[in-house]
């Protein structure tokens, strides 16, 4: 059901959009930033313009704040081909999420501002509006449980779209700064983990899950053997273990010269689960996801940074290939 659901290239995605800005020309500290890089961010939204980069299919399920910044969001998703029917404004004191961001691996600086952010007003009225059946998959990122009423509205979301036969899929994405606490994110992360169809996290975030990081690996493990059918953990450098199917594939991942270090987990979400809609076997679409995540870092931006299924093959074609794991 899981993967049959994916092959349908058309994927729900519940979360956020934001605007990114990031100093010009690469290299340049954000204090010294005479010029900035403006993009469309949101671990969401960049995971459904990745997907649809890659030929398939996205619609994302939020609020932005009606006002200059909301347009701008509204826009990108236009021009990135994402379905915005279930984006809605709020008018308030809310506001779309911002995030400043250097384009820089040394002494990297990421600033993120998410205070009474919009994207937490999605509420269950907005989740009950949509037409699951018409959708193969749902995914969320983890984020959207930090608060209500989007905590909620994101459960009841699950709870539709397994009634409507639709697998769920889940970035683990813990951002500490967007929690009430830790101890809550680890109750509501491990729900949310729990009842998902497919996991994706770091060793950081199954660790934080797990209680501690050195058993983050095991609580992998235990998703895999309990309620998830496909569960992806990602070591950073060291590669990934991906458990599926009462096996453990281990793989390594392609060298690239980073230029930043954000943006790899969504480009490794598209790139992993187009691969799957594909056909590819499971093997293969973890190093999809893979080299999906290096070209991401070797380019300023996330979205932009992003590939299409052209320069996708290309990278492939010529790249070495993957470390050994």
């Amino acid at each position: 059901m899981i993967l049959k659901g994916i092959s349908k290239r058309n994927f729900l995605v519940i979360g956020r959009v934001g605007m990114d800005l990031s100093p010009d020309p690469p290299g340049t500290r954000t204090r010294d930033a005479r010029n900035m890089m403006v993009a469309m961010g949101g671990s969401s939204a960049n995971i459904a313009a990745g997907l649809v980069k890659l030929g398939c299919q996205a619609a994302l399920v939020t609020r932005v704040s009606d006002d200059a910044v909301g347009w701008y969001c509204e826009g990108q998703l236009d021009a990135y081909g994402v379905d915005r029917t279930h984006v809605s404004r709020i008018q308030g004191e809310e506001r779309t999420s911002l995030a400043v961001y250097e384009t820089r691996v040394e002494e990297h600086q990421s600033v993120i501002y998410r205070n009474n952010a919009a994207d937490f007003q999605m509420s269950i009225a907005d989740v009950e509006a949509v037409d699951y059946a018409s959708y193969g998959a749902l995914i969320t990122a983890g984020t959207v449980f930090a608060a209500e009423p989007s905590r909620a509205a994101t459960f009841r979301a699950f709870e539709l779209a397994k009634a409507a036969g639709l697998p769920i899929i889940f970035d683990v994405d813990y951002r500490p700064y967007s929690w009430p606490s830790p101890q809550v994110a680890e109750e509501v992360l491990s729900r949310a983990g729990a009842l998902s169809d497919v996991i994706v996290g770091n060793d950081e975030e199954f660790g934080f899950m797990a209680g501690d990081i050195a058993r983050g690996l095991d609580k992998a493990r235990e998703l895999a053997a309990s309620s998830a059918a496909i569960v992806v953990y990602k070591m950073g450098a060291e590669g990934a273990v991906t458990l599926a199917d009462g096996a453990e594939i281990r793989t390594g991942i392609f060298p690239a010269r980073a230029v930043k270090p954000t943006g790899a987990g969504d480009s490794f979400m598209a790139g992993f689960l187009a691969a799957l809609a594909d056909g590819c076997a499971m093997r293969d679409a973890v190093l999809h996801g893979s080299a999906c995540a290096s070209i991401v870092v070797a380019k300023p931006g996330c979205a932009p940074a992003m590939p299409n299924t052209a320069e996708l093959e290309a990278f492939l074609a010529s790249h070495p290939g993957p470390t050994d794991c």
